[in-house]
C-alpha cells in the first residue's frame, strides 16, 4: 500500500475492531512489512491511539481504552447503525443522555456521506416509535439543531406555535411566530423536551416546549454569555412549569404507619409526618386532581382529606362513578 494516509487510515480501522492483531496478520492485511506496522503504530500513538503491544514472537497489538476519546473509523453499516440509533434516544427522553445524543447526531450526520444520509433519512422515516399517552413527538434534526447551537453558543431563529394553534393555513404554515433566541440548554422533563433561552426580541428567558419549535435555523451569530435565572436551567423549568400549572397543595391523612406510606409514595420519609404507630399526615401537591387522587387511592388503605375541598368533590364523583360500574 504505497500512501502512507490510507495505509494509516486501514491500520486504524482493523485496530478498532475488539480484537488483538498479530503483527505479521497486520502486515499481510496492508501488504508491508513488518517494520512498517511498527512505524505506523507509533505514529498512530503520536497522534493519541492508545495502541497496546503484546510481548511474544507475532507481537501482537490492540486498541485499549485511554484518557481521552479519539476519532472513530466507520464503517458505512456502522455510521448507519449509529445515526439510527441516536435519532431514537433523541426522539425518547432518556435520562443523561438525551442532549448529548442530539449532539452527537448533529455531528455525525454533517460528516456522513449523502449516500448515507439519504439511507438515514429514509429509516427515520418509514420507522415510527411507540409512545404513551401525553407523549409529545420532537423532531430529532429540530432537536439536535438546538443542542448543537446550545453547546456553540450560537443564535438561532425557529418557529413556535403556541398551545392550541394546530397548522396554520395562510402566512406561516406551522400558525406560529418567529423567535430570536439564544439557546441555553435543552431539558428532558416526563415525556416532553424543553428548550430554555434567552428570548432576543422579549429582553428576557423563556421556556420553549421542543414539540412546538419548527424550522430551527443558526444564525451563525455568537450569543452573548448569560447565566440562567437561579444558575440552574433544570430549576428554573421546574419553576417555569408551576408557574403556568394550578397547583393543588393537599393535606391527607393516611391509616399507614409513616415509613410504610412515604416507602409506597416512594419519598422522603421526612415528607409525612407520623401520628401514631398506624397513621400519618401527608402534605404534597400536586399539577392536576386526578393525578392526586389516583396517587391516594393506589396507596390501598383508608385516608381522609383536610383539604382542598375540590379533591374531596373530584373522590366522591370518582366513588359514585365507581358505585354506578359495578352495579349489576
Amino acid at each position: 500500500m504505497a500512501d502512507p494516509a490510507s495505509r494509516l487510515l486501514n491500520l486504524l480501522s482493523l485496530l478498532q475492531t475488539p480484537r488483538e492483531w498479530a503483527g505479521a496478520e497486520l502486515a499481510g492485511r496492508l501488504r508491508v512489512s513488518a517494520r512498517t506496522v511498527r512505524r505506523d503504530i507509533d505514529r498512530l500513538r503520536e497522534l493519541g491511539y492508545p495502541v497496546q503491544a503484546a510481548r511474544g514472537p507475532d507481537g501482537g497489538y490492540r486498541l485499549v481504552a485511554g484518557t481521552a476519546m479519539p476519532p472513530l473509523l466507520l464503517d458505512d453499516e456502522e455510521a448507519v447503525a449509529i445515526a439510527v440509533g441516536l435519532r431514537t434516544a433523541a426522539a425518547q427522553p432518556v435520562d443523561g443522555i438525551g442532549e448529548a445524543s442530539a449532539r452527537a447526531l448533529a455531528k455525525l450526520e454533517q460528516v456522513l456521506p449523502s449516500r448515507l444520509r439519504r439511507r438515514v433519512a429514509a429509516l427515520g422515516t418509514a420507522t415510527l416509535p411507540l409512545t404513551t399517552p401525553g407523549g409529545a413527538a420532537v423532531d430529532p434534526a429540530c432537536l439536535a439543531v438546538l443542542a448543537a447551537a446550545a453547546a456553540g453558543g450560537e443564535r438561532v431563529r425557529f418557529t413556535y406555535r403556541p398551545a392550541g394553534r394546530a397548522g396554520g393555513t395562510g402566512g406561516d404554515a406551522h400558525g406560529g411566530a418567529r423567535r430570536h433566541t439564544e439557546p441555553h440548554r435543552i431539558v428532558a422533563a416526563g415525556r416532553r423536551w424543553y428548550l430554555i433561552a434567552y428570548d432576543l426580541d422579549r429582553g428576557d428567558w423563556r421556556t420553549f416546549r421542543a414539540d412546538r419549535v419548527s424550522e430551527p435555523r443558526p444564525t451563525g451569530q455568537r450569543a452573548t454569555p448569560r447565566d440562567v435565572p437561579g444558575g440552574d436551567a433544570a430549576a428554573f423549568l421546574r419553576d417555569s412549569l408551576y408557574s403556568l400549572a394550578p397547583a393543588y397543595r393537599a393535606e391527607v391523612t393516611l391509616h399507614l404507619p409513616a415509613g410504610d406510606a412515604a416507602a409506597r409514595l416512594g419519598i422522603d420519609p421526612g415528607a409525612v409526618r407520623a401520628l401514631d404507630g398506624g397513621h400519618c399526615l401527608l402534605t404534597t401537591h400536586a399539577d392536576t386532581l386526578e393525578w392526586l387522587a389516583a396517587r391516594l387511592l393506589m396507596l390501598g388503605c383508608d385516608l381522609h382529606v383536610h383539604g382542598p375541598p375540590e379533591l374531596r368533590d373530584h373522590l366522591t364523583a370518582l366513588a359514585a362513578r365507581a358505585a354506578r360500574a359495578a352495579a349489576p
